[in-house]
């Protein structure tokens, strides 16, 4: 199969083009720069454009006989004292549905669109935080294209745990690095609450599964383990081998600022992934712990 992977130069993206062509497929990525030098990415095609300002044209996307869209901004990526409105309308409300409709009209006959889990597992959110509403939107809109001969469905991950080797974010980087004790001017504590998390392997293996099985027009709530935030923080020091115990303050943490958690600070996102929808999708559970390993390793 010839995939497109949109955003195929970040975690997601890139994760799953290594493992998609690790399975035969011939994968090529579109990004708005080029990977980074020492990244797996950096050895694929790749089609340079925005997809936000239009710069893809049916003639790029017609010898793709699937697409995975995986570009989608969260919170960590909105600049700070922007129109938070206008940049969620720009980045998904209309590019996301704009994009998949050139992708039908190109001949393309599969696209998996990654979206985000608030919206399908907290719809009350939407009318309330710009962020939900955008990614309600660019979900519902992108599905509606579903048509005879153009397969479109939805992944709707919860917080994603991985990197790839030479990009690790700078988040989990700071998170290795003060569970190492290195970062001594980091309290030792967690916020209140928690969330749903899953391995970027994990959803690689989804989005595969997608692409073979997902009902047009379908959105899939995806995910794997939940934990409060003292748990997953705790997790990262017993990995790197510290002794020390975190404990919850309910105060904004710097590592894990209120803006970042969407359904607000003391409350927790917790789930149980649908048993049919996950063997349908084929992806593994309880990876977390594993992801968390990995990426510990490539932070070093």
């Amino acid at each position: 199969m010839k995939i497109l992977i949109v955003g195929g130069t970040g975690m997601i993206g890139g994760h799953t083009a290594v493992y998609l062509e690790s399975l035969g497929h011939a994968v090529t990525l579109a990004a708005r720069n080029p990977a980074a030098a020492g990244t797996p990415m950096a050895g694929f095609a790749t089609l340079l454009g925005d997809y936000t300002l239009g710069e893809f044209t049916e003639s790029d996307l017609a010898p793709f006989d699937a697409i995975v869209f995986a570009a989608g901004n969260d919170t960590r990526h909105i600049p700070r004292n922007s129109d938070e409105v206008e940049f969620w309308d720009r980045t998904q409300v209309r590019s996301v549905p704009a994009f998949t409709e050139l992708a039908r009209r190109a001949g393309v006959g599969r696209v998996v669109h990654i979206g985000s889990y608030y919206h399908q597992l907290r719809p009350d959110l939407i009318e309330t935080d710009p962020y939900v509403r955008g990614r309600h939107l660019a979900d519902v809109n992108t599905r509606a294209l579903a048509a005879p001969g153009f397969n479109v469905s939805t992944l709707n991950p919860p917080s994603i745990v991985g990197a790839v080797p030479g990009l690790v974010s700078a988040r989990y980087r700071t998170l290795v690095e003060w569970a190492s004790g290195r970062r001594p001017d980091l309290p030792l504590t967690a916020p209140p609450g928690g969330t749903n998390y899953m391995s970027v392997r994990s959803l690689a293996e989804a989005i595969w599964g997608a692409l073979q099985h997902a009902e047009p027009g379908r959105a899939y709530l995806v995910g794997d383990e939940n934990l409060s935030y003292l748990q997953f923080f705790q997790i990262i020091f017993d990995v790197v081998g510290s002794t020390l115990s975190l404990e919850v303050r309910d105060e904004e943490h710097p590592l894990l600022p209120d803006r970042f958690i969407v359904q607000g600070r003391g409350n927790t996102l917790a789930f149980e992934p649908d048993a049919a929808e996950a063997a349908l999708l084929g992806y593994r559970r309880h990876d977390v712990l594993r992801a968390i390993e990995d990426v510990a390793s490539l932070v070093g």
